[in-house]
């Protein structure tokens, strides 16, 4: 069962939103601690023999980047495409690659929106690196579509630092709450999460920017090197730049 925890926001626009409530993965007591081995069985989802994973080159880490960003902002603004079902924190993060790394045709920009306006280059991806997409490494050692927020971090990213001028767009704030974990998206200019939990009259949907995160009074929630909550900034294995 998914435990849910109290997060205050704020939209990039400055309106507070007051608080909210956050679907969040298991305990971990730090992110440097190892998992024991997670159940291969999870609903919807198959899992394989881990194998080595691809990475991009430093111009399609850099597009994919580009992508993931743009991809993100345009749920922000125009709502949650419907192709977008597991929504949380890492769900979103798991869309937003899943998006970026395919082909982005004249049907995808326009079921999106995205027709006739400026976007980011194609990846290119060849046959070897299209594994990209939906390939997550778990903590038991093999690979699925689906990944916690946990173990995105510990079995699929790297350890950038506490200081968020480290972060590039796409990078991800990882946050342990002791009994709960929050991932959140470092847009450049602000900051994008997911709350966990969505009505009929809220998408679930935040951005924030840094200065206000800093600022909010639950300071367990403060993207600072002297917050013991904030685990710190993380890469993707997959982005060589």
């Amino acid at each position: 069962m998914k435990r849910r925890h109290v997060l205050t926001g704020m939209l990039a626009t400055g309106t507070m939103l007051g608080w909210h409530r956050l679907a969040l993965a298991n305990k971990v007591t730090s992110p440097a601690v190892p998992l024991p081995a997670a159940s291969a069985a999870r609903a919807g989802t198959t899992t394989t023999p881990v194998v080595s994973a691809p990475t991009l080159t430093p111009a399609q880490s850099r597009s994919c980047r580009a992508w993931m960003t743009r991809i993100i902002a345009a749920q922000l603004t125009a709502g949650p495409t419907p192709r977008w079902q597991q929504r949380d924190c890492v769900g979103l993060v798991r869309f937003a690659v899943a998006e970026s790394l395919r082909e982005h045709d004249e049907k995808w920009k326009r079921a999106n929106g995205m027709l006739g306006t400026a976007l980011p280059p194609e990846i290119d991806l060849d046959q070897g690196t299209q594994s990209v997409r939906h390939q997550w490494r778990l903590a038991d050692g093999t690979v699925s579509a689906y990944v916690s927020a946990i173990e995105m971090v510990q079995e699929n990213a790297r350890f950038r630092g506490k200081d968020c001028n480290l972060a590039a767009p796409g990078d991800l704030l990882f946050f342990d709450q002791g009994d709960a974990q929050h991932l959140m998206v470092w847009m450049n200019s602000y900051i994008a999460y997911h709350t966990g939990t969505v009505t009929p009259t809220d998408n679930g949907l935040r951005a924030v920017k840094l200065r206000d995160l800093r600022a909010w009074r639950d300071t367990r929630w403060h993207p600072t090197q002297d917050n013991p909550n904030f685990a710190g900034v993380y890469r993707l294995n997959f982005l060589s730049a």
